[in-house]
């Protein structure tokens, strides 16, 4: 069973370790951005630091860390506003660890964040979901979750020298509706 919960002082150590560039899931997760270097992550993790210290229990506001039942940081699931005025959010999901690739547990880290999100934002319309044509795991889990493939921009990403395709996608809320009432889910959301 996964949880998603907010971070807390106690992972720090462990969201750096995972943060760093070393890890294999950077070479998927947006892999065409500019990576932080070390000394600009270090500088995010003091200012995680900063903010527990000042009595802030949430420094990472459109952030849920993934753990399991025996509180491993497995990964994180986040939003943004793709478009605020027409109540669009874009959603985003990183397993850490490869050890938990490949288990199912990107799909129910999902199930469980759209759930959220749509109980939480009672006005948001729709969410989406952006990834490349070179991440075929990613691709997979938008259509298992019931997304609808929206846009595909061609040559839009550049990888090792290599151009992809940037494809989104895309869930009303009537549709996620319509989904989740055919799932049956045995995970939980942990609030705390």
């Amino acid at each position: 069973m996964i949880i998603l919960r907010k971070i807390t002082p106690e992972d720090l150590a462990d969201y750096e370790y995972w943060k760093r560039p070393s890890h294999a899931y950077h070479q998927l997760n947006g892999p065409y951005f500019k990576k932080k270097t070390v000394e600009e992550f270090n500088l995010v993790i003091q200012e995680i630091q900063a903010k527990f210290d000042q009595g802030n229990s949430d420094p990472l506001p459109r952030k849920w860390i993934i753990s399991n039942t025996k509180n491993d940081l497995i990964g994180e699931v986040s939003w943004y506003w793709k478009s605020e005025e027409t109540l669009w959010l874009e959603i985003g999901i990183t397993i850490f660890n490869d050890k938990f690739w490949k288990k199912g547990i990107g799909y129910q880290a999902l199930v469980l964040f759209i759930n959220q999100v749509f109980e939480e934002k009672t006005a948001i319309v729709r969410i989406g979901l952006t990834t490349w044509s070179g991440n075929l795991g990613m691709i997979r889990l938008a259509e298992k979750l019931g997304m609808q493939k929206e846009a595909e921009y061609r040559k839009a990403r550049i990888v090792d020298g290599k151009y992809y395709n940037s494809i989104s996608y895309g869930i009303l809320r009537e549709e996620w509706n319509t989904f989740i009432n055919t799932q049956n889910q045995t995970t939980q959301i942990n609030h705390g």
